[in-house]
């Protein structure tokens, strides 16, 4: 029988000790050794956070070897992948190489394919090599191995739809599947970068949810992105403006919803110092959901209470009840969002 370590993995910790996973400056990724209440998945793609990749691919100048030595350097240091600027990971896919003694009750067996629904900023990782990296989509293609504790969160991944598809869906999971608790009949939305994975996602989510009575307006960068948010129908509305100038944000959110305050704001901005463009537009009372890695717990705080506003804030945690299954459903009954997530992330 094997040894068996702790629901949340702490025993994986190296330093410092007494503290999670996540919160390690490094964690013990020996695939070797597997404890009687992990999970070890052979790792097919990385699927890095929006906001790290964005950080890294910045520091390496756009060069796709650096970038790979970048993520290696990490990987090598943490056991790991965890950004040390932002602090955030990602998740993987893969195929189950083995389960644990004490968790072979579970509905899962060697050879199921399945994607991780907890960020690899806690997840023992191991990188023999980085075959291939998609600037685009952020992703990596790997050969490697990585390790889920007994209280990791996965899903498997379905027949329906292509592997590189559901990746992308789930990679940022919990974005619409709290939009859908969030959001009301009737509402007003303000959704800050909508033309990305998260954004399209929240669009759509919150377009079924408002109604006939409600509105939902993107804010993006580019004309590009508006009209293709317009042309797909996944927002009433869509301004351009930069999101790190919150009263740009500001005059062109009010224009949109006839000089009115928004219910809900949601920032999924893969970028710093967005917090009070999503703030601003909000009205007393109202909710602001940020999403976004690049979120500064401080800056949304002190912003709020500078400006006098009274909002509800929710940090973006990346796991909500069904969100998996809240999100591969959207692709399901939209072949508009499906086609266009095919043609961007597969």
């Amino acid at each position: 029988m094997s040894e068996k370590g702790s629901k949340y993995g702490t025993h994986r910790v190296i330093e410092p000790q007494g503290v999670l996973t996540q919160a390690a400056r490094k964690i013990d990724n020996n695939m070797d050794k597997l404890y009687s209440n992990e999970i070890l998945v052979d790792v097919i793609s990385l699927n890095i956070d929006s906001a790290s990749f964005t950080q890294i691919e910045k520091e390496a100048g756009g060069d796709e070897e650096k970038i790979k030595a970048k993520i290696l350097e990490i990987v090598n240091e943490r056991g790991k992948m965890q950004n040390p600027v932002t602090g955030s990971g990602g998740m993987f896919i893969g195929t189950v190489a083995k389960v644990g003694e004490d968790l072979a009750g579970r509905d899962l067996k060697p050879g199921d394919k399945i994607a991780s629904l907890v960020s690899l900023s806690l997840t023992p990782l191991y990188i023999k090599e980085i075959k291939a990296v998609h600037k685009d989509i952020d992703r990596v293609d790997i050969t490697g191995q990585a390790i889920l504790f007994e209280s990791g969160i996965y899903a498997k991944l379905p027949e329906d739809m292509p592997e590189t598809l559901a990746l992308a869906a789930l990679d940022v999971a919990g974005a619409p599947a709290q939009t859908a608790k969030l959001v009301k009949p009737g509402d007003s939305v303000l959704v800050l970068g909508a033309a990305g994975k998260s954004g399209m996602l929240c669009c759509y989510e919150a377009k079924k949810r408002v109604g006939p009575t409600g509105k939902v307006v993107g804010v993006v960068r580019r004309e590009s992105y508006r009209e293709m948010l317009l042309g797909n129908n996944l927002c009433h509305e869509v301004v351009l403006a930069d999101a790190a100038r919150p009263i740009e944000v500001l005059e062109a959110a009010l224009a949109a919803n006839n000089g009115r305050e928004y219910d809900i704001s949601i920032n999924c901005v893969n970028i710093e110092s967005t917090e009070m463009a999503a703030i601003l537009p909000v009205r007393d009372g109202g909710t602001v959901y940020f999403f976004s890695m690049a979120t500064s717990f401080t800056k949304a705080a002190l912003g709020a209470e500078g400006v006098g506003k009274d909002v509800t804030m929710i940090v973006g945690n990346g796991y909500t009840k069904d969100h998996a299954e809240i999100t591969l459903e959207e692709l399901r009954e939209s072949p508009v969002l499906r086609d266009i997530f095919n043609k961007m992330y597969v």
